[in-house]
């Protein structure tokens, strides 16, 4: 019925439909339920431990024998140096101060980790069926282990060139990420946000490019833009937004409002969370601070700051220091069970097909 299967046949799905790993906000409860819905559920491992890690894919593979996509991030980790630490703590004290909060007291650091060693043992121990990187690839000695482990390798693009490199270094399928995808830009060859092509400008493009399967990304929400993406030359799609508020998902009540209300120019490009360029709903220190500040510094260490913010807002039911991950089709969202909306995405994804096929 569909009119590519190259990623069905590659991933063993029902459908071709791939749920965004959103790091942070879900859990392997919203994994079991995309794959009880035919989709491909995908765990994000960037902020959990190697150990959260084997225990959250061993909680999925006791629900659901469906495959599973195991996501990490890969980039190269960069210190934090005295003076960028201090200019930004300069500009987030009136912050602290209207808080009560002491910007001199000791902070945790931010907990994103890039895939390594410990991470690949993980992977060779579980054999997930897919592993995702976000930020490129792996070096090759890491990647050899995951594919002889019997994984398929996929990562994200943002450019042509990018899906080129990915191609050439052993990805099994490319994410075409456009710039209306929500969380953090996948760019690894390039860091001029400005270039960034949308989706329905980057997919054909890639498509034409690669001779692997490619997965749209960005700015799909629905059926119309699943088949849209097909429309295109894409063999599948990768879903996030529309999972934000599925009642399995981990928002909060306060997140969870703010997303039910935003609407199609919610969303920014802002490099303010974390120190690396993402989109999120904006909110009051994105506003007031960015979206883009030179002040914040390089990933992930610009959270670290944040966090007592953070915490200190959400006690009060506010998101103003919260980095609520969307893209600019949040507004097509829905408060539903997960593997509900992925069966209804699929059914209304291929009636439309059959509607512009005849």
């Amino acid at each position: 019925m569909w009119p590519n299967r190259r990623l069905i046949d590659l991933f063993k799905t029902e459908f071709p439909i791939v749920l965004a790993p959103m790091a942070g906000i879900m859990d392997a409860e919203l994994v079991i339920a995309v794959a009880q819905g035919g989709g491909l559920g995908s765990l994000p491992c960037a902020m959990l431990s190697a150990d959260k890690a084997r225990e959250q894919v061993n909680i999925i593979r006791q629900r659901v024998a469906a495959p599973i996509n195991v996501n990490f991030f890969c980039h190269t980790p960069l210190d934090l140096t005295a003076e960028s630490e201090a200019r930004w703590k300069q500009r987030l004290t009136p912050y602290y101060k209207e808080y009560g909060l002491d910007p001199s007291a000791p902070i945790t650091a931010a907990n994103r980790a890039p895939f390594d060693a410990a991470f690949c043992e993980v992977v060779e121990e579980l054999k997930p069926e897919i592993v995702s990187f976000h930020f490129g690839l792996p070096d090759q000695a890491l990647l050899k282990r995951v594919k002889a482990a019997g994984s398929v390798v996929i990562s994200s693009a943002t450019t042509v060139k990018e899906a080129v490199w990915l191609e050439q270094n052993g990805a099994d399928a490319v994410i075409a990420q456009g710039a209306e995808a929500g969380g953090h830009r996948g760019m690894f060859l390039t860091d001029n946000i400005a270039e960034q092509p949308g989706t329905f400008a980057l997919v054909p493009q890639v498509v034409d490019a690669v001779k692997v399967p490619v997965i749209a990304a960005g700015g799909i929400a629905d059926g119309r833009g699943i088949a849209a993406a097909f429309a295109l030359g894409a063999s599948g799609v990768q879903i996030g937004s529309a999972y934000l508020r599925c009642l399995e998902s981990k928002v909060s009540a306060a997140a969870r409002k703010v997303l039910a209300e935003a609407g199609d120019t919610a969303t920014v490009i802002t490099n303010v969370m974390t120190g690396r360029p993402a989109r999120g709903v904006a909110n009051r220190v994105m506003r007031e601070v960015g979206p883009v500040s030179p002040d914040a510094p390089v990933f992930p260490h610009a959270a670290t700051a944040l966090g007592p913010l953070k915490a200190a807002a959400e006690k009060q039911g506010r998101t103003e220091f919260t980095n609520l991950w969307a893209g600019q089709a949040i507004g097509l969202g829905r408060e539903v069970p997960a593997a509900e909306l992925t069966r209804d995405l699929a059914k209304n994804a291929l009636a439309r097909l059959k509607a512009l096929a005849g």
